[in-house]
């Protein structure tokens, strides 16, 4: 049986007849008018044991759920129309205020979007998400979202951090490192993580498993091969704190086959840095519009090569099937490897997430690498390595010949896999890739309008920051002090490179992972009027 909310089936039909509607008995598979009709929004009782006030906390609720599951099943489509709010709620016979609530999380999750006397409509999920099987939720008093954080969901502002009046902090911080922690599911972790602090989980206070908590492992497992491609068991997964020490236990474990190393110019340098410290030796391999350049790689004889072909570090560049397909040729070829760094690859923001290279054809030559600093938290400090299935067994007899233990926090471990496998760290992608979007939107708007013909942004399509071209005598040096003096934090790109090229264009990197949303358009305002002096005019370009 099927009610609406708490209203008895007498009052739904009365409903229906003042409305014309005929009732059928069926759940809600019936598909709603693209003009908003609200005749099918039937939510399913959910026999939750709760009455009286308690119970009727969770209408809200249960509208999100009922529309978000037939959003991820394709019962609501893309660009389908919702009713609006008034109409939703007259006819649920319930106050507008359950329903807004609903809608604004459906909103900050990304399952829908407000568009000005136009209404709301469904937006196109990425196809990892459609086949998710979300369960069986249960509402759970205070570890259900609240009103409160429904309502905050929605906003893309962000609460300043508590050290911003110290001396030196710049007000206008675009850290390309930063993450936004406004919406970090605080309760929640807590709670997950308090479960953990008991007597019966004593033994996660002693040494762990060295290649990282089993049930992690699968629940790593699981979400790289729903969400990102990899095709990967838990045994080919190493979880490890950080990616130096990761690193360095792989260049221990090819030190001897293999001595040297491509590496993208520009790029991230701990790849390099780590494994020239093992004695190998490190190839600088220059770009083209899709990325790592072949011909180059194969003239220097590497025999591996550090990639990121979601979201090249830092120009932001996305790698074309056609140029990842060559790169996977060339592995096998000179019986190498692919060190895929999955930078970026959650946080797309145009187009259908990019997917992994390791999973594009079956493969024993790419070793990946991940980690939640930049989904989550980099105080978490869990990162990992998907190895080919016949690098596992090195990795074992490195332990035994090392002696080393796991890294990682065991209590952290098994937090985070609660948190994945209850479906917590999906809906938390969601709602950050959402906000994410908005930020990043506002700084492409915001440097467009206030710099002109004076720059040019890319690098957009992904990650947590943007690439900022200008074209000035002076050096990125001293550009750099002047935004210091403006009160105006950003990072020049040409640390990441080995060589960096003497020209008079300069690249920048601007975060917006860190910066409050309602202080992008004013900072990047005051950098221009810091910079406007010294800057020339950029040639015309097709792009």
């Amino acid at each position: 049986m099927f009610i609406l909310l708490r209203c008895s089936f007498r009052i739904l039909t009365r409903y229906c007849i003042l409305k014309n509607i005929q009732i059928e008995k069926k759940s809600k598979d019936s598909l709603p008018s693209k003009e908003g009709d609200p005749r099918v929004y039937i939510i399913p009782h959910q026999n939750d044991g709760q009455t009286g006030k308690a119970g009727r906390s969770y209408r809200y609720v249960e509208i999100y759920e009922s529309f978000k599951r037939d959003i991820i099943a394709g019962s609501l489509q893309e660009e389908q129309r919702l009713p609006s709010i008034r109409k939703l709620a007259e006819f649920l016979g319930i106050s507008t205020t359950p329903v807004e609530l609903a809608y604004q999380q459906l909103i900050a999750e990304g399952f829908i979007e407000s568009r000005p006397k136009r209404g709301y409509f469904v937006v196109k999920l990425p196809e990892p998400y459609k086949a998710l099987e979300l369960g069986h939720e249960k509402p759970e008093g205070r570890d259900r979202v609240s009103s409160k954080s429904a309502a905050a969901a929605a906003m893309p502002q962000t609460k300043p951090a508590p050290n911003e009046k110290k001396a030196g902090f710049p007000r206008y911080d675009f850290h390309l490192s930063k993450n936004d922690f406004s919406l970090f599911p605080f309760a929640l972790w807590k709670r997950l993580h308090n479960q953990l602090l008991r007597p019966e989980y004593a033994d996660l206070l002693f040494y762990g498993d060295a290649q990282g908590d089993p049930g992690l492992r699968r629940a790593i497992a699981g979400y790289l091969g729903r969400f990102r491609g990899v095709k990967a068991s838990p045994d080919q997964i190493v979880i490890g704190a950080e990616q130096h020490l990761l690193l360095l236990l792989l260049g221990q474990m090819l030190k001897g086959e293999i001595d040297s190393v491509a590496v993208e110019e520009p790029g991230y340098r701990i790849v390099p840095a780590t494994l020239a410290a093992l004695g190998f030796s490190v190839h600088p391999i220059r770009l083209d519009e899709h990325g790592l350049r072949p011909d180059l790689l194969r003239a220097s004889g590497a025999r591996i090569a550090s990639v990121s072909p979601s979201h090249q570090f830092p120009t932001g560049l996305v790698m074309p099937l056609s140029r990842r397909l060559e790169l996977l040729e060339w592995a096998k070829t000179v019986d190498g490897y692919l060190i895929e760094d999955d930078y970026g690859g959650e946080f797309r923001y145009q187009g259908k997430p990019v997917p992994a290279l390791q999973g594009l054809v079956p493969n024993d030559r790419v070793i990946y690498l991940g980690g939640f600093s930049q989904v989550l938290a980099p105080d978490i400090c869990i990162h990992y390595l998907v190895l080919p299935e016949h690098l596992v067994p090195r990795f074992h007899a490195l332990r035994r010949h090392i002696l080393f233990e796991a890294s990682a926090s065991g209590i952290h471990q098994r937090t985070l896999e609660r948190f994945i496998q209850e479906g917590h760290f999906e809906r938390h992608i969601r709602r950050m890739r959402n906000l994410y979007r908005k930020k990043n939107r506002q700084l492409v708007a915001s440097l467009t309008s206030h710099f002109g013909k004076q720059a040019a942004v890319t690098g957009d399509s992904a990650g947590m920051h943007v690439i900022l071209n200008v074209k000035s005598r002076l050096p990125e040096a001293q550009l750099l002090q002047l935004a210091g003096q403006a009160g105006v934090r950003i990072a020049s790109a040409a640390f990441y490179w080995e060589a960096p090229p003497e020209t008079e264009l300069k690249s920048f990197m601007l975060g917006f992972g860190g910066i409050p949303f309602d202080r992008i358009d004013e900072g990047v305002a005051r950098l221009q009027e810091a910079w406007s002096t010294w800057l020339q005019e950029l040639p015309h370009t097709d792009h």
